[in-house]
Order: structure tokens, then C-alpha cells, then sequence
């Protein structure tokens, strides 16, 4: 006799094509799905979501796209930070981070995109400063997002961003240049 599962438990079937699905309900209510090969595996993936449900670390991102969510947080800190701050910071999101990154999936986000994206805008002619102001604003929401418990942990951590020109660097061709006039 087969023992019956209780209720939030979440259940596990077989599909017509032959993989294993397992069935659960999300944190904020919604049924979730898992899939895999084996019914043990599937299993073994149900406990450990479940666990994290249970203590509370369950992350939905509820299908938001970086562009989406770099606008609700625009919202969210617009009356927290002063405008002088707020102003770049939705200037860079509209000018290089939508139009870059703004369909991707903010779980699907990952630090190579980021490093990509940090190229990319240094051979369209950015500077190295203007690119880690990019670096800065991307790092600063998805921090937010980590502590709203939208993501699990943050990619921008991960990304290295372009280096400082060195003050002596700039010191130097100064002086080189003033030798020309």
C-alpha cells in the first residue's frame, strides 16, 4: 500500500513522453513545476525546494526582465536617494542597460552577459568611467533585488568591471603634452 503524501507535500508523475515532473506550491501560492529523469531525482529537488520555501529563502523573480525590474527599482528609490544621484542612474538604465539587456530574464542573467556588455560599450567609445558608472548601477539594483529576496544572489558581484586608468598614467601624458605647446 502506498503512502499518501500531505497536502503542500507536492506529488510526482510521469509524462506521456517519459520524464518525471514534480508539482509544488511556491511560496507565494502559485504551483510550480520541476522536471527530471528518474522519480528519486525528482524527489531529491522537491525536498530541497520545499526546504527553502519552508525557511523562507524561496526566490521569485515572477518572470521580470531586466528592463522591467531596472524600473520598478528606478520607482522604488526615487524618494531614497537625492536627484543628483537618481538622474544617472535612469539615464544609464534607459540609455545602456535597456537596450542591451532589457529582454533578458533577470534569473537568467548571468556575469558574462554583464562583462559582455561592459565591452561592448568600451569599443562603442565609452570611457572606462562611464563604464563603471554601468557597473555601479547594475551592482547597486540587483543588491536591492538580492535583499528583496527577488534573486539569489547577485551576478554583478561575479562580473569584473573595466580597470581605472592610474592617476600617474594621466599625470604622465599631461606632462608629455605640455612639452608640445
Amino acid at each position: 500500500m502506498t503512502k499518501r503524501r500531505i497536502k503542500g507535500e507536492g506529488s510526482v508523475y510521469r509524462r506521456k513522453d517519459g520524464r518525471c515532473m514534480g508539482e509544488y506550491v511556491g511560496a507565494n501560492g502559485r504551483k510550480r513545476y520541476v522536471s527530471g529523469k528518474t522519480r528519486p531525482e525528482i524527489r531529491q529537488k522537491l525536498c530541497k525546494l520545499l526546504e527553502d520555501r519552508d525557511a523562507g529563502i524561496a526566490f521569485d523573480s515572477g518572470g521580470l526582465t531586466v528592463e522591467r525590474y531596472m524600473y520598478r527599482w528606478l520607482e522604488s528609490i526615487h524618494d531614497k536617494v537625492r536627484p543628483g544621484t537618481f538622474k544617472p542612474y535612469e539615464a544609464i538604465t534607459r540609455l545602456h542597460i535597456k537596450p542591451t539587456l532589457g529582454s533578458t530574464k533577470l534569473e537568467k542573467l548571468t556575469a558574462l552577459q554583464l562583462e559582455e556588455l561592459y565591452c561592448q560599450k568600451l569599443n562603442e567609445g565609452l570611457s572606462a568611467r562611464r563604464v563603471r558608472y554601468i557597473y555601479v548601477t547594475i551592482r547597486k539594483a540587483l543588491k536591492d533585488a538580492v535583499r528583496l529576496q527577488v534573486l539569489s544572489r547577485n551576478v554583478a558581484d561575479a562580473a569584473i568591471p573595466p580597470r581605472r586608468l592610474s592617476k600617474r598614467l594621466n599625470r604622465s601624458r599631461k606632462n608629455r603634452c605640455a612639452h608640445f605647446w
